[in-house]
């Protein structure tokens, strides 16, 4: 499928950008983008895309070179193949050369800092000259392995704002530069130098003292942290990989009369193609001859087979469940129903606003209280008459000691283990930014087929004619239906073989199509099918077993009559059935604080019973898949914070689109792909314990942050006084990191409140 191709007339045109370091950048490059006339853009942090408006005929390199002038990479997609299998994501499968990078700059880091930081706390490693050793270690860390936090600082000095790229930036730096100072012009260089371990409080003499293992140990976690968020960010854009491989990869396609297998990109419309039992239809298209039922869940979410017959169209991806279709194609490639899903995920994920980073919103503001509270240290020494050296040691202290480590490992440590606890409980979560979304959610909107109920057609009732045994007419309908492929008579099967044990095999069995099956079982000539068809046979069910077939049809729910030797005997109901967990799980969600909404494509009637059933008020049912999407930016228009869950690739788009997505893990892999969090055991309750887990570990991370700064704050007065020695700065490093890990683990206890059944 080809999803943006080189700009035509007024379509969007798609740039990869590079270099973004936070949901600023992103935004900055976006407001960069909008001033140019005629040009509307949005650029996704997480998949790394700026989707751009331009007017006809407008040369895509103005874009290209207006994002380079901001200090960011921008690239035009390459040109593409036609065909439906064809996308530019398969380019993601490659290795990423940013998060190669990150790997190679996070071990280089840790293998030469580990001993940079054990030289400087354990005074018993200070040997002769191992100050100039831990010089040689430290360099290439805080130069080479720091290099993308200064690149990113210096971008961000360019347009005048700072983030957490520029405190790790400056920290480092001054750290590195004092600590060349000390050691080329200072004392620090001396033979011998030792850092005594003590922890007093008094003025020193900055020009006796390193920081190197400060700016090395920074660098080390935050690169860390960096690494693993990368990766989960790299899954961006894999939805629509999942899509594509949905399709059929090859086709039986009629040529003179005779079959021919070709790759499903070759196909043309106006093709005719052969599609057998249990086979994908390859593409869009209208049925030529023969009749089935075509599985169509994984597209609409309805469970309910969709009966075709000649001159009836179908979707491509769907499963030919019943007999041997021909179909005529009328769509192909990116035209079809699955390509314009595949669309509708990439424009859901593309709009999708990105949250600011908490630490980044910090950064905003600690920064520049540091650089002043430094400048002040700096003239209030200067002032009171104390020599440069002193007030140069003041100053840079502070900048030193501001920078902290912790806020490195704050949120990948919390991160590592609540996705862990999480795992272990069967909820998956992607990154960092879904736990922003989950704080504010107040609405959770609901897929009926799949996620509130199995999904799956179930026999839910027997009701037998007067003088009719029940047991009877469940075995040898049941013995009937067994002998067809058909999804509802699947259903009455399992259902008899559970309730009645070994199925009697039926003779002379016939399938009439549209209408049911006919056949012998243990002497009795059975019929099973519509009511028109036992009518075909003079056969009429009673007024009482025709009022409860009247009801259950007005529930949605499909009716199968069943008849034997010139009699009718009964009738069976198949439906979707609730699952038996839900009802507990919508309780729980309302105890969260968070309205239930019901989302189907269903019939109002349908939607209306089960969510009765479960105990859901608001009901929005008849919605087309397409739609569904809509309806989520409907409900974020009107002020709500949306988590939607879902399980089909309908529901793909709408997860996208919600400021939180939660798939089920028995759906499909994109829904899976495009949802924040998903949920491995397939059951409404886990919905609850993701949102529970999630907003604990976001909980953690906030608190993490506190503390990060907390103990580097806390010291900024004592540098500023001249009084940090570089065991104190070490220490705060140091105690920070152990209470931001230790708080972390806090999260391998979390528990679910839900019940098991």
């Amino acid at each position: 499928m080809s999803t943006h191709a080189q700009p035509v007339a007024d379509t969007g045109i798609e740039l990869e950008i590079g270099g973004m370091t936070c949901a600023s950048c992103a935004n900055r490059i976006e407001r960069k983008l909008n001033k140019l006339d005629g040009v509307t853009a949005t650029v996704n942090y997480a998949t790394e895309k700026a989707k751009v408006t331009v007017p006809d005929g407008y040369d895509p390199q103005l874009l290209v070179s207006e994002v380079e002038k901001t200090g960011y990479t921008a690239a035009l997609p390459k040109p593409q193949q036609a065909g439906p299998a064809v996308s530019t994501y398969e380019a993601e499968d490659e290795t990423d050369p940013e998060l190669t990078s990150l790997r190679h700059r996070l071990i280089g880091a840790s293998v030469l800092t580990v001993p940079v930081i054990a030289m400087a706390m354990v005074p018993a490693l200070h040997f002769t000259y191992w100050q100039w050793a831990s010089l040689a270690l430290a360099a290439p860390v805080i130069v080479w392995a720091a290099w993308p936090f200064h690149k990113a600082s210096w971008t961000n000095l360019k347009h005048g704002t700072a983030t957490m790229d520029t405190l790790i930036s400056m920290g480092t730096a001054a750290a590195f530069l004092w600590s060349l100072y000390a050691l080329f012009l200072g004392t620090a260089g001396t033979p011998g130098m030792t850092h005594a371990f003590e922890l007093a409080i008094a003025p020193s003499d900055g020009a006796a003292n390193i920081y190197l293992e400060v700016g090395a140990g920074v660098t080390m976690f935050i690169l860390a942290g960096r690494y693993f968020e990368k990766r989960s960010k790299r899954q961006a854009g894999a939805a629509l990989r999942a899509l594509l491989e949905l399709g059929a990869k090859e086709v039986s396609v009629l040529r003179d009369g005779a079959e021919i297998k070709i790759p499903t990109a070759d196909l043309q419309v106006g093709d005719e193609f052969v599609v057998r039992p249990g086979e994908k239809i390859a593409t869009d298209g209208t049925v030529v001859s023969g009749t089935s039922a075509v599985d169509a869940s994984m597209l609409t979410g309805e469970s309910v087979p969709v009966e075709v017959v000649a001159g009836d169209p179908v979707t491509g991806a769907t499963v030919n469940a019943g007999g041997r279709l021909i179909v005529k194609a009328t769509r192909v490639g990116s035209d079809t129903q699955l390509a314009q899903m595949a669309k509708l995920v990439e424009d859901a994920q593309t709009g999708k606003a990105q949250v600011q980073r908490l630490a980044d919103r910090i950064s905003g503001v600690f920064v520049p209280i540091v650089i002043v509270i430094a400048v002040v240290a700096l003239g209030a020494w200067l002032g009171a008459g104390f020599p440069v050296t002193a007030a140069f040691t003041a100053a840079v202290a502070v900048l030193v000691i501001a920078c902290p480590c912790a806020l490195g490992l704050a949120t990948p440590t919390a991160l590592l283990v609540g996705t862990g606890r999480g795992a272990q409980m069967g909820v998956l979560i992607k990154g960092p930014e879904v736990l922003e979304s989950t704080r504010t959610v107040d609405t959770v909107v609901l897929d009926k087929t799949g996620t509130v109920t199995t999904g799956k057609m179930t026999l839910t009732e027997v009701i037998a004619e007067p003088g009719t045994d029940r047991a009877e007419l469940l075995r040898l309908a049941g013995a009937l239906e067994n002998a067809s492929e058909h999804p509802i008579a699947q259903a009455i099967a399992k259902g008899a073989a559970e309730e009645s044990g070994q199925l009697p095999t039926p003779e002379d069995f016939a399938n009439v199509e549209g209408k049911g099956v006919q056949g012998v079982v243990d002497g009795h000539a059975v019929l099973v099918g519509r009511e028109s068809f036992l009518a075909d046979w003079s056969q009429r069910p009673s007024p009482d077993v025709a009022a409860a077939k009247a009801a259950a049809e007005v529930e949605g729910k499909t009716v199968v009559a069943v008849s034997w030797d010139g009699q009718a005997r009964g009738i069976l109901v198949v439906a979707d059935a609730v699952k038996p967990t839900s009802a507990q799980a919508i309780a729980e969600l309302k105890q969260l604080g968070l309205t239930p909404v019901l989302l189907t494509g269903d019939n109002d009637a349908v939607a209306r019973r089960i969510a009765h059933e479960v105990g859901i008020e608001q009901v929005i049912a008849e919605v087309l898949p397409k739609d569904k999407v809509e309806v989520i930016a409907r409900l974020q228009r009107n002020g709500k914070v949306v988590a939607m869950v879902g399980d089909g690739v309908n529901d793909a788009p709408a997860l996208a689109q919600a400021d939180l997505g939660l798939a089920m893990g028995t759906g499909t892999d994109v829904a899976i792909e495009a949802a924040d969090i998903t949920l491995v055991r397939g059951d409404l309750r886990a919905a609850v314990d993701a949102i529970r887990l999630a907003r604990k570990t976001l909980s953690t991370i906030k608190t993490n942050l506190f503390w990060a700064f907390a103990y580097n704050v806390a010291a900024v007065p004592v540098a500023a006084l001249g009084m940090l020695n570089p065991m104190l700065a070490g220490a705060a490093m140091a105690f920070s990191s152990v209470f931001v890990v230790g708080n972390s683990l806090r999260l391998r206890g979390f528990r679910s409140v839900t019940k098991q059944p």
